[in-house]
């Protein structure tokens, strides 16, 4: 009996699956990959391409079709990005013999700059938060701890009390595709913790009980929207005028870890990141401040 063809939505969910359980990517990723794959497969289809039998041109034309709909090169980046995965996948899997995407060249992405906020605003900032209101304190001390160990927003509210080592100021982060890492934060974060920890997290409780280091109004965990939005609050008590979300602590960190000198790979190891090259846009930042300074105090700057 032969074997049967697996159709092009089979091949995609069984990608999908592999993405979930080896990759262990997350739900956004996901998304963006099949979103990348399924407007590859109508262009496919179109013009009947079998996705097990596409050859290199196959992309190369599909790339210039979207060029010509004035699709960014971002997101044609990202396409050859999807497509390559994809390909490896099927490739490893054995149901095809070459990756057709090998020999075909992502368009170049001029990689936007992350904003980040100087120590001056980071000191502005905390210093308009007011510690004697409980959850003011809880908002301070999640900031002092994005800013210090450098965490996603997603990390840092879903930590739990266990995952804190208030003694040896380290914390156990699990990150993007459930990686753990230990991460230090400094004697400036522990004091502001170690208050919150003390009053306001007790006064926020009351006689509940929660696993999580920072909780809401009912005892639960903090939803990412929720700390952007008092981001927002407090942001608006100062005189800073950039736009600033919680990952904006993120950046902050790197770059000033940077800027004093830290090497990238201990940058790269503390951020989690898998590929150096994403800790590297760091060192673009502190160039471009040095460039700055230069410019400002050189006599022949100007």
């Amino acid at each position: 009996m032969a074997k049967s063809v697996p159709t092009a939505q089979k091949l995609m969910k069984d990608f999908q699956d592999y993405l979930l359980v080896e990759k262990g990517l997350s739900e956004n990723s996901i998304f963006s990959y099949t979103y990348d794959l399924k407007k590859f497969n109508n262009y496919a289809q179109g013009r009947k391409k079998d996705l097990l039998k596409i050859e290199t041109d196959d992309i190369t034309n599909f790339l210039k079709d979207q060029k010509r709909k004035k699709i960014s090169s971002r997101s044609l980046a990202r396409s050859v990005a999807a497509l390559r995965q994809f390909y490896r996948y099927l490739k490893e899997e054995k149901k095809i013999s070459r990756n057709p995407v090998d020999k075909v060249q992502a368009p170049e992405v001029q990689r936007t700059l992350p904003d980040y906020l100087t120590i001056a605003e980071i000191n502005e900032l905390f210093a308009a938060i007011r510690e004697a209101d409980p959850f003011e304190m809880r908002d301070k001390a999640i900031f002092e701890l994005l800013y210090s160990s450098g965490l996603r927003i997603s990390e840092a509210c879903t930590l739990t009390m266990n995952d804190m080592d208030m003694e040896g100021m380290f914390i156990t982060v699990r990150g993007k595709g459930g990686r753990e890492r230990l991460v230090p934060f400094g004697d400036q974060s522990k004091q502001v913790l170690k208050r919150y920890l003390e009053r306001a997290r007790k006064e926020i409780l009351r006689e509940r009980d929660s696993v999580y280091l920072f909780i809401s109004k009912k005892g639960d965990s903090l939803n990412r929207k929720s700390v952007w939005r008092l981001l927002k609050k407090y942001i608006e008590r100062t005189n800073i005028r950039k736009v600033v979300t919680p990952h904006t602590f993120r950046h902050s960190f790197a770059t000033h870890m940077i800027e004093n000198n830290a090497d990238l790979r201990s940058v790269q190891e503390l951020l989690g990141h898998i590929d150096i090259s994403t800790t590297q846009v760091y060192t673009h930042l502190a160039n471009r401040t040095l460039k700055e300074v230069h410019k400002k105090f050189h006599p022949r700057g100007q």
